[in-house]
């Protein structure tokens, strides 16, 4: 575990365990969120031998930079950490913003330097989240002002009701809530800066990253569950799997948007696959 320090001053703590020698699996996080939501990935990777890299983005636990909250800062900065490691041969896993943070990355930094093998994007934001005239299928930008307005009103009470609401299916009917991740979202929430979270809004909601999505030639892994109440899958995964030329698409029935901790033991095993495929 360290610190590296960006071109623009953005402290960006990481996490690197497992062999040097080893694969490198780099995890991307999602917003509002950080490395500790991929712990369940990160430890069963490391147990399979591979090693393991996951930075905290700026704002997001790294260091509280008042700017560069954007998806092009977002991808430098994952760019300054595989550069600073040295990663080559990686397979870069992107979940919700995090996966918009990996296609721009794969697009703009990772591939004309050789240092990415696959990717995978996990419920990921791309192509674009906002409803426009040429994206009808997207969310209207009324939600999302939403978000900042609860956000700025009482970001502890709004946090607390996404992670036990909507992110990880726990409002439906019958759902297995559970306490620890509830509380262990809101933890992660809660150690960002309340700016680099209303700012990143706007970065994972009107981003277009169609020619992102159409720039990356790696084999890539694409899922979603259909039950995702966050991103809804038709405009995001389905859209992607258009749009990559070397894509693979799977949907998972009655999965949330927070799949990767609810649903570990199904998810882990597939991108296992993936990687060794």
């Amino acid at each position: 575990m360290g610190y590296i320090t960006t071109a623009d001053g953005a402290e960006i703590f990481y996490k690197d365990w497992g062999p040097k020698d080893a694969q490198p699996i780099v995890f991307h996080h999602g917003w509002p969120l950080s490395s500790d939501d991929w712990d369940a990935q990160m430890l069963f990777f490391l147990d399979n031998g591979y090693r393991v890299v996951a930075h905290d983005r700026r704002g997001h636990r790294s260091s509280p930079i008042a700017t560069g909250h954007d998806m092009d800062h977002y991808a430098a900065d994952a760019s300054a950490v595989a550069e600073h490691l040295d990663l080559k041969n990686a397979v870069h896993i992107g979940h919700s913003t995090g996966g918009g943070e990996v296609a721009r990355y794969v697009a703009k930094f990772g591939q004309p330097q050789g240092r990415v093998a696959k990717a995978v994007l996990v419920s990921a934001v791309p192509p674009l989240m906002l409803k426009t005239e040429a994206n009808p299928g997207g969310t209207p930008i009324e939600v999302f002002d939403g978000f900042r307005q609860a956000l700025a009103a009482n970001r502890a009470q709004f946090f607390l009701d996404v992670a036990s609401g909507p992110f990880y299916g726990f409002n439906r009917p019958g759902a297995a809530v559970s306490e620890g991740v509830i509380r262990n979202w809101w933890r992660q929430g809660m150690t960002g800066s309340a700016l680099a979270h209303y700012a990143g809004i706007k970065a994972f909601s009107e981003t277009d990253q169609t020619e992102d999505l159409k720039a990356i030639t790696v084999p890539t892994l694409v899922i979603q569950g259909d039950d995702d109440q966050i991103v809804p899958y038709k405009d995001a995964a389905e859209l992607q799997a258009k749009l990559l030329p070397n894509a693979t698409l799977k949907i998972y029935a009655g999965y949330p948007h927070g799949m990767l901790t609810t649903n570990a033991d199904v998810i882990n095993p597939d991108l296992l696959a993936f990687v060794r495929s």
